[in-house]
């Protein structure tokens, strides 16, 4: 039985795997055209799974194509000389592999060829792939034509040497508009730094002939496609929610898609008989995000590289205006070369995903505070406990009660939280405030908006209920209010009839609001916490 991939190379015979139709027609018809296609992003977004898949269907359509593929992964630190002689080995690896799949051998002059020949530089190499292309042309005159046209496929191609990179591009160019050879016929380059930003040298590109290929995200129908596989072939269906709240979460990521179904499939110990439901993804959902896994990890490592990451990603999640989504800016560069943020339908900055969004806020959270002795009122007896209700639910209404006046509490302490900027402080105590109730009293807290800008929805599940509190920064009346008819929507579409909306005011002379009113249907209690802005006069 096959299963959900989430490490290495994801294979067919042992994997389900989205087909990408479309986008590997797409991909074929450049190759038959002969481009030179460069496909750039962030690691683990299934771009070595679709350009390996859409070679293989290409060339099982026709086998006129030759495939040779090589990775640079292990070349970063290598000399010239070293890297045209492992570049050599893999050529001559590839060559007689693809032989052997198509059940044949090459020829006895193509076999000499290849061990009398070691690629020394860039001159070497135009010359070998001359004299590749006579061979191969020249084999297929005997064999039914079946041999004709190279591709050249280079994964992780960011791992060239830098000694070599100008010059190795420089002559892929030269083949390209060369009129007398065509091998390789095309080439397809995968990596996650796009070549601008390989930093070759301070010259033009010399790879202006580049076709850039964009690989989207999974969407909804490709999610129930990838799902469907396993449910035909162990008989286990996932409830439509299911579905739906996989790709709310990771707004299709691969990773995150095909580690939330493995979750579900292979690690809760679900019975085959059931169907997957909503409370399963729930369970899925909240392992995932306490877990270390590879795709998290790099996100991590990579928003703490440079200390001004923090400052722009809390801007993006802080307010609605944003941030202008330009590529020319080295921040927002680095953080969409890293696949942490995208850009939104209005060309402004935006977190890939909630899953994402989530992780940002709770590594940019500070360990501890120094508040957390005032969270409750001197008077609570029994703790955080006191916020349940004789029923076991959760008492939000006294929870939030409780945290506006545990801010009103703190006064100007909550300027002194290290190492958060201020306008994000309000959130970051509330995240943490909620954070500790919920896991002392067995529930799971998670985010659930698609683009983490300016509106933020806090999302409770706890004793089969589920408690929705919506957070924003003042940005004015009008706005507010129309903070309260998104809300409402949500809550309706969630099937809530209930909701929370914390407003933090930030301005120098804010109006603290406490209002309970009927929105389009449901219920919705607001609150407006003013946020003090500086800390007393010492005169």
């Amino acid at each position: 039985m096959r299963s959900f991939g989430t490490y290495g190379h994801v294979r067919p015979e042992q994997h389900y795997i989205v087909p990408r139709t479309t986008e590997v027609a797409d991909f074929i018809n450049r190759v038959k055209a002969g481009r030179y296609i460069v496909l750039f992003a962030p690691r683990q977004t299934g771009k070595t799974t679709f350009f390996r898949l859409a070679l293989n269907t290409l060339t099982a359509e026709d086998p006129a194509y030759f495939p040779i593929l090589l990775d640079f992964q292990t070349m970063r630190n290598a000399s010239s000389t070293t890297f045209y002689e492992q570049l050599t080995h893999m050529i001559q690896r590839q060559i007689v592999s693809v032989f052997e799949k198509r059940r044949g051998t090459p020829s006895e002059v193509l076999t000499q060829f290849l061990e009398k020949t070691t690629l020394t530089d860039h001159f070497s190499m135009i010359n070998f792939f001359q004299d590749l292309e006579n061979l191969l042309n020249s084999d297929s005159q005997t064999h039914a034509r079946t041999i004709k046209r190279v591709i050249l496929l280079i994964d992780e191609f960011d791992g060239i040497p830098q000694t070599v990179l100008s010059d190795f591009l420089y002559s892929l160019r030269q083949i390209y508009l060369s009129q007398e050879m065509q091998c390789p016929y095309s080439v397809g380059i995968v990596g996650v730094k796009s070549i601008s930003q390989l930093d070759y040298d301070r010259s033009v590109s010399p790879f202006n002939i580049q076709d850039e290929f964009k690989l989207p995200n999974f969407t909804p129908e490709q999610i129930q496609e990838l799902l469907q596989q396993y449910t035909e072939e162990v008989g286990q269906a996932f409830v439509p929610e299911v579905i739906e709240s996989i790709y709310k979460q990771t707004a299709g990521q691969p990773f995150l898609v095909n580690r939330l179904a493995q979750i579900l499939t292979q690690e809760l110990d679900i019975p085959k008989t059931e169907t997957f439901t909503s409370d399963h993804f729930s369970k899925a959902h909240a392992q995932l995000l306490e877990e270390d896994n590879t795709n998290l990890t790099h996100l991590i490592t990579n928003i703490r590289r440079d200390r001004r990451f923090e400052t722009l990603l809390m801007r993006i999640t802080a307010a609605e205006e944003s941030v202008n989504f330009n590529l020319r800016d080295e921040l927002i560069s680095t953080l969409f070369t890293y696949g942490v943020i995208a850009k939104g339908a209005d060309g402004l900055c935006e977190i890939l995903n909630p899953i994402y969004l989530y992780c940002i806020l709770q590594t940019f959270k500070p360990l501890i505070n120094g508040l957390e002795h005032q969270y409750l009122p001197e008077d609570t007896d029994a703790g955080f406990s006191d916020y349940l209700t004789p029923a076991g639910h959760i008492d939000l209404v006294s929870l939030l009660d409780n945290f506006r006046d545990f801010i009103g509490r703190a006064g100007f302490q909550i300027l002194q939280v290290p190492d958060t900027p201020r306008e994000s402080v309000g959130r970051h105590l509330l995240l943490a405030y909620l954070d500790q109730f919920v896991k002392l009293v067995g529930g799971v807290m998670h985010i659930e908006v698609q683009t983490g800008r300016g509106r933020m929805d806090l999302i409770i599940t706890h004793n089969q209920r589920k408690y929705i509190v919506e957070t924003k920064v003042w940005r004015g009346a009008s706005r507010y209010q129309a903070g309260k008819k998104q809300l409402a929507a949500y809550l309706k579409l969630e099937g809530v009839r209930e909701g929370y909306y914390v407003v933090f005011d930030h301005r120098v002379e804010p109006e603290p609001r406490l209002e309970t009113e009927t929105v389009e249907g449901v219920k919705i209690r607001s609150y407006v916490i003013p946020v003090i802005q500086e800390l007393p006069s010492t005169r």
